[in-house]
């Protein structure tokens, strides 16, 4: 089946309230425009930098014409390619923009990625540039340049450069300084033009250049545009990589609107959210897990009969969610009620109002307190949230609008509305955005509700993999259709829901295919489960990889009298307790079904972390990488 986007009254409206850049040709024309409209806001402000950065939108666009300027003065020409490797900083985004203004092409990275790639991103990508975050970055790369001839190399820093090379060598102000002196020339830029290269972070394979064209990256801002407004001066605490397309695309919205962005870390983050008070923020779900856990924990170092209260409330808030989303018909185990059913809801939610009502008053408001208390929505993506940091976040008031999308898409394709929250799923295509699912094999269309590959057609669709005419044709279908490799299914009022990944399925003996993303995300549901990878490809049984909650481990080992072993697995209760937890939680998932039982698994002394490489750095196990790490372990499992 084939579902096309419809502009609706709600998204009319929104676009309605937004700032049009219709006009623009270019995604740099649009700061010019901004500084016009919120001169004197704040567009960033980054506290954690020494010293301290704080732009209003008039010095933004300024700055981004004078490093403009001073590009062209050491002789960047329309079309040339830059790379820019750098984490997420005002200066980053000053470079950035400053590129496109001259009419570059910046080719990103982040400083932290592994020097390898980095020099392949370089020489792949036809730099003939390179802007570096800092002195360090550059050492750390200085072994990768090699012979490649580059015309210039810049710090975002005021460091002094230093490399023995035939490049020149310039920071930050002297960029600027040129700039100040050197008139700037208009660029005529082209929608349908190349604005950037984005490589890919996959989990396996060399990255792939993926080319975004300024018409990508602004089909995302009109499409953000019509799913939410904003109000001049709102402020959202930003966390993810800029290089991540996700982050990157989210910044050019909020700041096109007038936002006034807080940069912050994740050593920072919790104490910024109530420092700042944002009212909009974007992560993954790993970040939103975190928080909920830090609040778990809170929550067991409370006296026994107060977590008994806790308990309770978030018990009777849990069933009065469900019957307000039965009533909605926002629930996605029973998108279609009977009148018996909603019955049923009004009932539990009229009895149950004044109990969540009092959990509100007692346990939900200070938790919404460590947040800020001013969120108006958060923004999950990059990955599926679990099912319970849904609940989670729902009972205490805080809305999470989850959303779908890959770097090759710009990224967004769907995102939830406010007004059709259905939790679980992945949202509704942006305007203009088509959404097909059909056979893996044959191609053919799925009906509605029916499990298929997922193919996008839309603005935002790259313009191919740069110098990959062969991987180009394989993604991108004679007619526009390009292959995400996801699994999924459309709902009847085109929510898209993610099952999984075609080449993440699992394939037992019996020949039932397993997605286990869902069943690990029921499993994390456990307090004592940090990560989990589910294995067991041409086995009779699923079996699973656990990294495990040491603290919430030692506190049950407590409870019970007992002293944890080095190797807790090594334990026969805590080999107990595991197998409960798996059991239960695998068993409570929605659509269980026999073949979802985990029969073995392994406890892991070493978590699943981007610097021993087996995440990738959106945070992403890379499943290849940890089973061949594991693969004793696993084939032990089996034995």
């Amino acid at each position: 089946m084939t579902v096309a986007s419809q502009l609706t009254e709600q998204e009319s409206h929104n676009l309605s309230r937004a700032v049009n850049y219709s006009q623009v040709q270019g995604l740099s024309e649009i700061w010019p425009i901004a500084a016009q409209k919120f001169g004197s806001v704040t567009a960033l402000h980054d506290p954690h930098s020494s010293p301290p950065i704080k732009l209003t939108y008039a010095e933004l666009a300024q700055q981004i014409e004078t490093f403009a300027a001073g590009l062209q003065s050491l002789d960047i020409q329309p079309g040339e390619k830059v790379a820019l490797f750098s984490d997420n900083q005002p200066r980053w985004l000053i470079a950035d923009q400053g590129l496109m203004t001259a009419g570059a092409i910046d080719a990103v990275r982040g400083s932290q990625a592994d020097k390898a790639e980095l020099g392949y991103i370089l020489n792949h990508s036809d730099s003939i540039a390179l802007i570096v975050q800092d002195q360090a970055t550059l050492d750390k790369i200085a072994g990768q340049l090699g012979a490649i001839p580059l015309r210039f190399i810049a710090l975002l820093s005021d460091e002094k450069p230093a490399l023995e090379t035939a490049a020149k060598l310039l920071n930050f102000s002297q960029i600027m300084s040129l700039g100040a002196v050197h008139p700037l020339q208009p660029v005529t830029h082209r929608r349908e033009g190349l604005a950037t290269l984005m490589y890919t972070s996959g989990t396996s394979g060399r990255p792939k250049g993926v080319m975004l064209s300024h018409s990508n990256l602004l089909s995302q801002i009109s499409g953000a545009c019509s799913v939410v407004s904003f109000t001049p001066g709102q402020r959202t605490l930003s966390i993810l990589p800029i290089w991540h397309c996700y982050e990157r695309t989210f910044e050019y919205f909020t700041l096109s609107q007038g936002c006034s962005q807080v940069y912050t870390n994740i050593r920072s983050v919790k104490k910024d959210l109530q420092a700042y008070q944002p009212n909009y923020m974007v992560a993954v779900p790993r970040l939103w897990e975190s928080i909920y856990e830090g609040v778990q924990k809170q929550f067991r170092e409370q006296p026994a009969k107060k977590q008994k209260l806790i308990r309770f409330f978030l018990d009777q808030s849990h069933q009065y969610i469900r019957a307000k989303r039965v009533l909605a018909n926002l629930d996605l185990d029973n998108l279609h009620p009977s009148a018996l059913d909603k019955l049923t809801a009004a009932i539990k939610r009229l009895v149950l109002w004044p109990l969540h009502q009092l959990g509100d008053a007692i346990v939900y408001k200070k938790v919404r307190a460590a947040t800020g208390g001013k969120i108006d929505f958060l923004v999950s993506g990059g990955g599926s949230i679990a099912d319970h940091l849904e609940d989670f976040y729902e009972i205490i008031g805080v809305t999470i609008l989850g959303g779908y999308g890959l770097t090759e898409t710009a990224p967004i394709t769907h995102v939830r509305r406010p007004w059709q929250n259905l939790r679980g799923a992945d949202g509704q295509p942006l305007p203009g955005t088509e959404t097909r699912i059909v056979d893996v094999e044959t191609h053919q269309d799925k009906p509605v509700g029916q499990q298929g590959l997922v193919l996008l057609r839309g603005p935002q669709v790259m313009q191919g993999y740069y110098k990959n005419p062969e991987a180009t044709a394989k993604a991108i279908s004679a007619k526009g259709w390009f292959d995400t490799g996801d699994l999924g299914k459309v709902t009847a009022k085109g929510d898209l829901i993610i099952t999984g990944r075609a080449k993440d399925t699992i394939v037992l003996t019996n020949g039932e295919n397993i997605e286990p993303q869902p069943i690990e995300n029921a499993c994390a549901r456990s307090p004592y489960i940090d990560q989990v990878m589910l294995v067991g490809q041409d086995q009779k049984v699923l079996g699973a990889l656990i990294v495990p909650n040491l603290e919430a481990l030692e506190q049950w080992a407590t409870e019970q009298g007992q002293t944890l072993p080095a190797q807790p697995g090594d334990s026969p209760a805590v080999q107990a307790l595991f197998k409960q937890e798996l059991n239960r939680e695998v068993k409570n998932r929605p659509g269980y079904r026999a073949d979802d039982r985990i029969g073995v698994f392994a406890l892991l002394s070493e978590p699943f972390t981007i610097e021993n490489g087996l995440l990738t750095q959106t945070l992403k196990i890379r499943r290849n990488v940890v089973s061949d790490r594991y693969r004793e372990t696993i084939d032990n499992l089996f034995i």
